[in-house]
Parts: C-alpha cells; structure tokens; sequence
C-alpha cells in the first residue's frame, strides 16, 4: 500500500450495488477493506478486498458480533487533520480511512414477524455498523460515509473527477445520521412494547381510527404518559379528543379564573363553557332539572352548558373538565350518552358513579395537571413527517382591548370581553376553518372544518340559533309521554327548532309518537320575532372575515360583538358592514388554525 491510497471499509447488509462500487473503487486505486459477507461477495466476483482482520491483526469473534469494534478501524476514522491526531496514528501504526459505506439490517422486518421473542430481536441489534456509521457521520468534514446505495454513482461520479465535495460529505452524513436514528427508533419501538409497561410510558390501544387500522398505540419518550386510565380502555379517537380537550378547559379556567368543562366529538367541540349559575329555564334546557346540588357545583353546571349547547353534536361526547369531579357532574354524566371523561381528579362517590357507566367500560382518565407538552409538535402523514412550534398563544380578555369600530367606542363591557374569551380559546381546538359564537359563558354555536368562511359562519349561526330557539315556551312546555329517552327528546326539539319537522309517513307518525301533544312548527313571524330578542352574541373567527357576508349573518343572531384576525383585502369593507349593523369590531391578532 503506497502512504497516499486511500482507504475504504465496506460492511453492508444491502448489497444493492455493491460489486459496481467496489470496481468503481478499484479503478481509483483504492484500498478495500470489508468484513463478513460484504468481503466474502467481493472476493468470490475476482475483485481485490482485504478483509477487516487485515489492520486489526483480530479475527472476527463471538460469532461474527465483533467485526470492526477495534482502534485500527475507528482510530483511522474518527481522525482528524491535526497534529496531535497523526502523532497518535503515527505511534499506533494506524492509517486513515476515506471513506466508509455501510448500511443496516432492517431490524423493523425482524419485529414485524409473528411472535418475535426479544431474543430473536436482541441478535439482530447492530453494534458495529451502527458504530461505522456513526463515526463516518460524526467526522464528515474529512470522511465519506456511505448508507445508502442509491448514492453509489453519484459518489463514483465525484471520485473520478478527483475527489468528494463538502457538499456531498454533508448531505450523505445527514442520511446516516437519519439511517441510525430510524434503526434506533425501530430499536426502542420494539422494547418500548415489551417492556415500558402498559400505561406507564405506552399503551396498546384496541385500533386505530378504524377497526381495520392496527396495530396502534399511544406512548411517550418521556418517563410516563401524562395521563391514567381509572376505568375502561381508550381508544385512538378517545385520545384525540381527550387530548385536544383537555387544554382547552385548562386554558380557559385560567383565563377566566372558573371550572371550565368541554364536551368534544371527532376532535372539535361540541360545545365549551365555564361555571355560572343556570336559570330556570337553563336547567330545563340542559336536562339538568334533576341534579341534586348543582346549584353548588360550578364544575356541574359548566358542563351542563357545554353539554346543553348543541346536544345533537355531544352524543356520544368526550367530556373534558378542568377541576376534580364531584358528584352533581358525574350525576350528570351518568345520564348522557358519552364515551369517556379526563379530568385531574375525582371525587370518590363521583368515580363510584361513573365506574357503574357502560357496564364499567366507561373510559375515565386522570391528567396530571401540571404537564406540559413539548413545545415541539410532531406528527407523520403519509411517511412526512412534519414539525411546527406547538400552539401556546394565550388568550383572555386582555386580548380584545383593540377596538376597530365603532372608533369611538370605549372598552367593552366585562361580559362580552369573557364570551370573546370562551369563543376564541374554543376556537384554538378547533379544526380550522371555524367560527365560534358565545353568550354568557358559553358556546351556543360552532362551525367546525369547513373550506368556505360564509359555510362556518352559517353553520356555527343555526346551531346559535337552535340553541336560542329552545327557550321559547313551546320548547319549554312541551309534555313528554312517560318513558320518553333523553336522545329521542333532543332529536325531537333539533327537528322542532330547526324548521326540519317531517310533513307525512312514517318519519311523521314516529315523531309525532313521543309526545302528549304534538308541538306546532314555529312560523317564519315566530322565529323572527323570537331570534330578535336574543341580544350581545359575540363571534371570534379562527381567521379573518373575507367577505361581509359573513358580518350580515351573524347580525341576524343576535351578533353584537365580532373578534377576528385583519389581513383581507376587503378588510374595511367588512368593519363598515359591522359598524352600520351595530356591531363592534374587535382585532384579534392570532391567527388560530388548528388540524
């Protein structure tokens, strides 16, 4: 070997290649060292290769599992071009390597397999490789680092013209940094399984989105996840909600200084809402005329609202809350239709009830109320793996002191800065485009992922409306045959209030079935003179309002307050729309997209 060849270890399991590189490298007289069957590939093809044995003056041992751990190997590639590196070298005979190709068995295929035991996986866990790589990558700014075989002729390409660009030692470090943390992951994915415990740090769940998507799984690189299962087994979908739930009411309990409760479906809310005492009419509204002290419950009585919102959209609901549940919620809870509840705590008697829910598979979870997330949010779609800040903009009513119009106005009345509030941090949790509309601590209509602004606006509008309409006398005294269901009855008012009444058949005869007396449908003149006396609605949108359009809808609401982001261009077109509908205009800075 002449002092100025070049030097390359090769010890691939993906031979892709592989006899084409190492002529490549033959003809640019390099000198190939390689091991195992990487060397035993090139040498039965008729091409020179030396096996690694040949400057570690060691033979392969504990069957084939030490290769290339030895000074010779990495001393020659972790070395840098400094003098004390070459006196070191010099003084332990070692020469510098080059250049190193090497890739990884596919330790996800060995864990894929039926019944793996750990160790069947144990023995396919790479030390030397990994090592080769690792210490090619960490030295890049000298040493060349193969991982990937489909960069093979590019690199012989480069060789050819005289040597390796910076550019390119930079680009194939970076693939094998990203080759051994893929490996490493498959690594503790495996482990994390067999040995994390369940709920601990991971927890299998029965599927996916859908029957048919497994396996599936929830875990956390931390030491445990945030969160304890008391009762029944969440599923994916459970965990979406409850996790996008959960903050929602931390945030606004913080915001507003009371208990605060969500109730969630498919990853939106349903509805939100902090405590405050319920009217007459409000319990009867809610279905709550029933619940024993919760006249003393703020947590019970902000559920009741974010339950009596919009009862059609919370059947079936994840419910979120943001202090520990007392007997009056859970009694609530115990009569709903509803899938599971994350709460920091739970009163004994409150679990006992809710324990006794869906046969005791009712999901019940326990966060721990002082975790933080990562201010990193990950996540994968479609093998991309995509990155943003986390969403930790804080809102409160602090947030709505900017005024647009009327110009003249002072600040607003201490009501409508706390629906802004409600409405806006609901709207953080949303899935985007959404339009929130909130009165007297409460959402009372919300527009949920839909591509056209004016399509939220409307959406979000007659669910207002609906709500609205649920407190006229008709609605209030209707009387019920005995043994009526609570979902038939909320079926029932959501056909009454939202003009949808059947007109014949057989949908006519079964809606007509459930009640004493049939209710009339309301008349264009009823409904109009009854939304008129719905006053100082406020509305946040999640982005700004590009049309009027949207303005002249929430007016019919009884909109008297708007938040929303500035930034179209018919931006003033749209204050002056509010400002002669007798709206005041609020900025709201952030624009808050949420999926």
């Amino acid at each position: 070997m002449s002092a100025n060849q070049k030097i390359a270890i090769l010890s691939v399991y993906d031979k892709t290649g592989l006899l084409d590189l190492a002529k490549g490298l033959i003809q640019q007289n390099v000198r190939i060292l390689a091991s195992g069957g990487t060397s035993r590939m090139i040498r039965e093809a008729g091409l020179a290769v030396e096996d690694v044995s040949a400057i570690t003056k060691a033979p392969e041992m504990l069957g084939g599992r030490v290769k290339t751990l030895h000074p010779a190997v990495h001393g020659g590639i972790l070395a840098r071009n400094l003098e004390s590196d070459e006196k070191d070298l010099a003084e332990q005979g070692i020469a510098k390597v080059d250049y190193v190709v090497c890739n990884l068995y596919p330790f996800k295929d060995t864990v894929a397999k039926v019944n793996v035991s750990i160790p069947e996986a144990v023995e396919e866990i790479d030390i030397g490789g990994v090592t080769l790589i690792r210490a090619a990558a960490k030295n890049h700014s000298r040493v060349t680092i193969l991982s990937d075989p489909r960069d093979y002729p590019g690199f012989l390409e480069e060789l050819e013209k005289g040597d390796i660009t910076e550019a390119s030692r930079n680009r194939y470090a970076l693939k094998a940094f990203e080759h051994t943390a893929d490996y490493d992951t498959a690594i503790s994915g495996f482990f994390r399984k067999e040995y994390a415990g369940q709920g601990e740090q991971y927890m299998a769940l029965r599927y996916g989105a859908n029957p048919h998507q497994k396996p599936a799984a929830a875990y956390t690189v931390s030491d445990k996840l945030p969160f304890k299962v008391l009762c029944g087994s969440p599923g994916y979908i459970n965990l979406l909600d409850s996790l996008n739930a959960w903050p929602l009411v931390k945030e606004l309990k913080q915001a507003l200084g009371k208990p605060a409760a969500a109730s969630f479906k498919h990853v939106s809310p349903a509805g939100a809402a902090i405590g405050l005492p319920l009217t007459a009419e409000e319990r009867k509204v809610y279905f709550v005329n029933d619940i024993e002290g919760i006249e003393s419950s703020a947590l019970a009585q902000a559920y009741a609202r974010a339950r009596g919102a919009d009862r059609m959209s919370s059947f079936g609901d994840v419910i979120a809350l943001s202090d520990i549940v007392d007997v009056p919620t859970a009694s609530i809870i115990s009569k709903e239709v509803s899938d599971g509840v994350i709460a920091p705590g739970y009163e004994d008697a409150a679990l006992e009830i809710l324990k006794k829910k869906k046969g005791g598979k009712y999901l019940v979870l326990q966060i721990d109320p002082d975790y933080n997330p990562s201010p990193t949010e990950t996540r994968t779609v479609y093998g991309v793996t995509l990155q943003q800040h986390r969403n930790d903009v804080e809102i409160s009513p602090k947030s709505f002191d900017t005024i647009i119009t009327p110009k003249d106005a002072g600040a607003l009345p201490e009501n409508a800065a706390r629906d802004l509030t409600v409405a806006t941090i609901t709207l953080k949790y949303t899935q985007s485009n959404s339009v929130c509309y909130a009165y007297n601590g409460q959402v009372i209509g919300l527009g949920a992922g839909q591509q056209s602004r004016i399509h939220c606006t409307r959406l979000a509008g007659d669910k207002a409306d609906n709500w609205w309409m649920r407190f006229h006398e008709r609605v209030l005294n209707i009387k019920w045959k005995k043994g009526t269901k609570r979902p038939d009855k909320s079926n029932a008012i959501d056909l009454l209030v939202s003009g949808e009444l059947p007109k014949s058949g057989a949908e006519r005869e079964a809606f007509e079935a459930i009640f004493e007396k049939v209710p009339p449908a309301f008349t264009d003149e009823e409904r109009e003179a009854w939304m008129k006396k719905l006053k100082n609605v406020c509305v946040s949108s999640d982005a700004f309002f590009p049309f009027i359009d949207n303005v002249f809808r929430t007016s019919r609401s009884g909109v008297n307050y708007i938040a929303a982001p500035s930034g179209s261009q018919n931006d003033n077109a749209v204050f002056e729309t509010a400002e002669k509908l007798g709206i005041t205009f609020v900025q709201q800075n952030i624009r808050l997209f949420h999926h």
